[in-house]
Formats: structure tokens, C-alpha cells, sequence
């Protein structure tokens, strides 16, 4: 029988699948950001189940918290025409 943690083990680790596939599946950076923190922030519920709270935290504030937003942060300063799409 299938425990109440394994259960939610998995389906965190499903939606973090997913979400890794999207960040580099994804056609525009800021949708690639934004599936990275979503990713990130998943690895973060997966250190919680492990009970590494603090390492969880860590994540959650330095990865899932500065990284997307600098990458944003790059992506709305480098705006070009280049980066546009074509209609």
C-alpha cells in the first residue's frame, strides 16, 4: 500500500518533470523563467519531505526567489527586436 508521503513524493516529482520539460521546451525566455521557479520551487517541497527544512528555505529564497527574477530582470533589459517574434 501506497503511504500518504510516498503519494505526495510522487506527485510533486511529477510536476517537477513537467515543469523541467517546459523550461526547455518553452518558445519565450519569460515563460521559461517563469517554469524555472516553478521547478525550483517543486525541489523545495521534495527537500521538505526528505525533512531538510532549512536546505528547503534556502531554495525557496535563493534559487526559486533570485535566480527567475534576475533572469527576468535580463530579459526585460536586453529587450531587442531580434528577441520579438515575427508575425
Amino acid at each position: 500500500m501506497v503511504e500518504a508521503v510516498q503519494l505526495v513524493f510522487i506527485l510533486v516529482s511529477a510536476i517537477e518533470v513537467v515543469t523541467s520539460l517546459l523550461v526547455v521546451t518553452a518558445k519565450k525566455l519569460m515563460w521559461a523563467a517563469i517554469w524555472l521557479a516553478l521547478t525550483l520551487i517543486t525541489m523545495a517541497g521534495i527537500y521538505i519531505l526528505f525533512q531538510s527544512e532549512f536546505v528547503a528555505i534556502i531554495q525557496i529564497i535563493v534559487y526559486a526567489g533570485a535566480v527567475p527574477v534576475v533572469f527576468l530582470f535580463g530579459i526585460m533589459l536586453t529587450r531587442t527586436r531580434a528577441m520579438e517574434e515575427v508575425p
